[in-house]
């Protein structure tokens, strides 16, 4: 199931709407070690989350994700990624903060989510989603992190799709 790189634990960062609950749904995956929130792919060094919000940054609410690649893959949280918010709504407008995109570590990564674009648009689905390298990822504010769990909230998923495609 995990990747063949033979590093036990990766990295992978999505982006798809505010990143309070998609870090819950994430961190509660089988396989998950960690996750924290933060911003990523903008031009701002540091952004606080105040700037972001200000549309000014370029950059975009994201999950870091750390996982066991012997317990769960890359492409089964790509899945997921896809099944937890609607990825054919275009959010680049207005600073793009809540944009939907993958933030690819290396070219396997790129391959899984490029591959699950072509899939869902197969099945008529006009995938906004972005595919990105991944660049720096600043780390939000401490109290951003784990803010579902220290506020004792369970977010409900804007949507939860199970799409038909081949399994990871």
């Amino acid at each position: 199931m995990g990747q063949t790189t033979g590093v036990r634990y990766r990295k992978a960062v999505f982006a798809c709407g505010c990143f309070w609950s998609k870090e819950y749904f994430f961190a509660n995956q089988p396989g998950v070690v960690c996750t924290r929130v933060g911003f990523t792919g903008g031009h701002t060094e540091q952004p606080s989350y105040r700037e972001v919000c200000g549309k000014q940054t370029g950059h975009t609410e994201a999950v870091e994700v750390t996982y066991d690649a012997e317990q769960t893959s890359f492409a089964a949280l790509a899945r997921y990624f896809f099944e937890i918010h609607d990825p054919t709504v275009d959010r680049t407008g207005k600073g793009g903060q809540y944009r939907s995109a993958i933030f690819y570590q290396d070219q396997e990564q790129h391959d899984i989510a490029l591959s699950l674009i072509r899939q869902l648009q197969k099945l008529g689905y006009e995938v906004a989603t972005r595919l990105a390298p991944a660049g720096t990822f600043w780390e939000a504010e401490e109290r951003h992190q784990k803010y579902c769990q220290a506020h004792g909230r369970q977010p409900q998923p804007n949507r939860v799709r199970r799409f038909e495609l081949p399994a990871a």
